[in-house]
């Protein structure tokens, strides 16, 4: 992997004269990673893209500490996008696709049809959030704008592009009205910012630096950039994870399952393809309470 040092990060703006506020995300190296885990179609590679993107653009605008997750399920021929992102921005996806179903120029619609999109938020302490809205939109974009419409009742703009290589993301909101606000000011405002929103192109969006984009838009107006906050793939997968998978699944279904396997139970990462072997030594030992050894070679 090329080393692309400062090109993986969101970055926050905020208007002074405006109750809106916006997030940027880039991802050149990140992207490469989840995209180098399985031989993803052109169109499965631009969807995941747009949804990391997303994920990094939430994840950079909520507040919590802990996990969100994003995903997309649908009955045709994507049927899963899942990505997950930490609140240090530390994230991992994956697809699935039948690759025989997929035309080169599909869009949304044609290839994740009567889809549901759903956010989590698993926080470190606290209690699990879920919202969940149809995946009806003409692109992720607008199924993301709708679903904070539906949910938060806070305006908010996504804008989601990749292109295999680089995958980059706007969001616009609107904070929380003050009372001594006027109203119509207040939505004139929006909808103006919106307007020259619109007028980025796609390929002004991926090639152009943050900086750029915002004076070509915002020259008028009073933008804040505040500091990068970098992105990273890190997979959260572990022997040990796997090991409470086995677990979990009880010692009579466990042993029978090394029994089917041939004598070595077999758990890979979806996300990372990592691959972790559990003989029976290592099983026995499990649920006698002696916990995971140290990984060997013919192990992991």
């Amino acid at each position: 992997m090329h080393d692309l040092p400062n090109n993986d990060f969101t970055q926050r703006f905020i208007f002074d004269d405006a109750d809106v506020r916006g997030e940027m995300v880039s991802l050149e190296r990140s992207y490469a990673e989840v995209l180098a885990k399985h031989p993803y179609p052109a169109p499965v590679a631009k969807l995941l893209g747009e949804f990391v993107a997303a994920a990094a653009l939430l994840a950079g605008t909520l507040k919590f500490d802990g996990l969100l997750i994003l995903q997309a399920r649908s009955d045709g021929p994507i049927p899963l996008l899942m990505v997950e992102c930490s609140n240090t921005l530390q994230v991992r996806g994956l697809a699935r696709y039948d690759q025989a179903l997929i035309g080169a120029e599909d869009g949304l619609q044609a290839l994740m049809p009567n889809g549901t999109l759903a956010m989590t938020i698993d926080p470190t302490q606290g209690q699990r959030y879920q919202g969940i809205v149809s995946l009806d939109g003409e692109n992720l974009s607008a199924c993301f704008s709708n679903y904070f419409a539906l949910s938060e009742q806070l305006g908010t703009r996504f804008r989601l592009e990749a292109d295999g290589h680089r995958a980059r993301g706007m969001l616009l909101q609107q904070l929380p009205a003050e009372k001594r606000k006027d109203p119509q000011e207040r939505d004139d405002n929006w909808q103006h910012l919106l307007a020259l929103a619109g007028t980025l192109s796609t390929q002004e969006l991926l090639s152009l630096d943050n900086e750029t984009i915002l004076h070509r838009l915002y020259h008028e107006e009073q933008v804040r950039l505040f500091d990068r906050q970098p992105v990273e793939f890190q997979c959260s997968c572990s022997r040990e994870r796997s090991a409470r998978a086995l677990i979990s699944l009880g010692e009579d279904d466990a042993q029978a399952l090394l029994k089917e396997e041939g004598g070595t139970v077999e758990i890979d990462c979806q996300f990372c393809n990592q691959r972790y072997l559990f003989d029976a030594a290592d099983v026995a030992q499990l649920f006698a309470g002696g916990g995971v050894d140290a990984p060997s070679d013919s192990r992991h």
